[in-house]
């Protein structure tokens, strides 16, 4: 299947592990990271903290408002977490690389299934519009929970 990519990154000026930790804590971390404007409550329905997590949660785009349940994964705990979004296929990755010991590059990757047709192009073309956006006040946010939870002490 074909599909297309939106990734943006940021170095956060806190250590990997901080940085993972609020990522993959979905009850205290997670809420605290993502753009309130975009994402309602997330949800917990199963875990909680990494793999094995099941989160529910809306999100509005363009005054469009969706539900959507994500199952969580660690392939790499500690360097990569993974969202799959169960309505669509999308498949977030959340990259974490020590460029310093406090310092991170973070990434926030998504990977869409290429809907076919005149849909397909015009979806395609709003997300790649908005997301990048949306992905960097995440990271900014994320960069701010760090460095009131002590960044690279943590």
């Amino acid at each position: 299947m074909a599909t297309y990519t939106v990734s943006v990154s940021d170095l956060i000026p806190a250590s990997a592990a901080t940085c993972y930790g609020i990522v993959a804590d979905y009850r205290e971390g997670h809420p605290l990271i993502v753009p309130p404007k975009v994402f309602g409550p997330l949800v917990v329905e199963a875990g909680g903290v990494g793999a094995g997590t099941r989160v529910r949660f809306t999100m509005t785009i363009l005054g469009i408002t969706r539900e959507l349940v994500a199952d969580i994964t660690e392939p790499e705990p500690g360097r990569k977490l993974v969202e799959v979004i169960e309505e669509t296929g999308a498949i977030t990755n959340f990259l974490f690389d020590p460029t310093r010991p406090a310092e991170t590059r973070v990434t926030i990757e998504t990977i869409f299934p290429l809907v076919a047709g005149l849909r397909g192009a015009v979806e395609r073309w709003i997300t790649e519009r908005t997301l990048p956006r949306i992905y960097r006040e995440e990271l900014q946010r994320l960069a701010e929970v760090c460095k009131r939870r002590g960044g690279a002490t943590r």
